[in-house]
């Protein structure tokens, strides 16, 4: 009787037990949406119904670095090896508003089944275990950091250097990774001047910090525009939203624009549009 009794008493344990654990999560999988942003805690990609895109044909004045971005993401999407891009240089050049550019033209021109997947820079760590949830799915996936960087005492960096090209497993065939960053080389000149003034072996110090861009086979540099470029971005902007404004006026105000701004960019043309379309009751869509 007694050892019936402990019997039944066990078996209720463990069925209540069994109630309380959590359910087996589910990997995420981009499914449902063109885009996500990867969530931890839980892990998660959230859909994204409307990106922030502007047209391919607004970037002015980065045709060159445009035009190898597109063939590299069509060899992608067309299921053929392609490369890694880092994206870097000036600031406000366009160089994340490419990569949603291109995206969305390759999507809707070629009618490529292509994923976006937008990373923050502070869940770089976390990769890894993206990567699995996308070793697993037949969609192919552009990985998206924006502004990556990495700081003194930051290990993170190790994490991205071994699932670019180094690790075990490797980046997933159907997987790409896009990045921008205002340094070429991932890090402040001062972090890399530290290392080799403070460590035993200066040199191999750095160089492994400074080859972790090494692991992008493409290195698309952005740089300041010039005034006719800036003027470009501020035409081409007129004519997509139509706004119909004397262009000798629109160039001088263009100009001081820029001036009281210090820098002429694809950002400041962008917030010049923005200031004049609003003064004149213009929508922007």
């Amino acid at each position: 009787m007694t050892i019936k009794t402990d019997e039944d008493s066990l078996k209720r344990i463990a069925e209540a037990l069994e109630r309380l654990a959590p359910p087996d999560q589910k990997k995420p999988c981009p499914e449902g949406a063109d885009a996500f942003v990867w969530t931890i805690e839980p892990d998660q990609l959230l859909p994204v119904t409307n990106v922030n895109h502007i047209n391919l044909n607004l970037l002015k004045g980065i045709d060159h670095v445009r035009d190898i971005l597109i063939q590299n993401t069509r060899q992608f999407a067309d299921g053929f090896p392609a490369n890694n891009a880092l994206l870097w240089g000036a600031r406000g050049m366009g160089k994340s508003s490419l990569v949603k550019a291109v995206h969305a033209e390759v999507r809707t021109t070629d009618g490529a089944k292509l994923a976006l997947i937008e990373i923050h820079r502070e869940d770089i760590p976390t990769l890894p275990r993206l990567l699995d949830c996308l070793r697993v799915t037949e969609r192919r996936v552009i990985l998206f950091c924006d502004d990556l960087s990495f700081d003194l005492e930051d290990s993170s960096y190790k994490s991205l250097k071994a699932v670019l090209e180094g690790g075990i497993e490797g980046r997933p065939e159907n997987v790409i990774f896009y990045a921008t960053s205002n340094r070429r080389h991932l890090m402040p000149r001062e972090m890399i001047e530290n290392e080799r003034s403070t460590t035993i072996n200066p040199a191999e110090s750095v160089e492994e910090k400074v080859s972790l861009s090494d692991r992008f086979g493409l290195w698309l540099g952005f740089h300041g525009c010039s005034q006719d470029d800036y003027l470009s971005m501020i035409y081409g902007y007129m004519d997509h939203y139509k706004i119909d404004l004397d262009r000798d006026d629109i160039r001088a105000k263009a100009l001081e624009w820029s001036r009281t701004r210090g820098a002429r960019s694809g950002r400041v043309a962008w917030q010049f549009i923005q200031d004049i379309a609003g003064r004149m009751r213009i929508r922007l869509t």
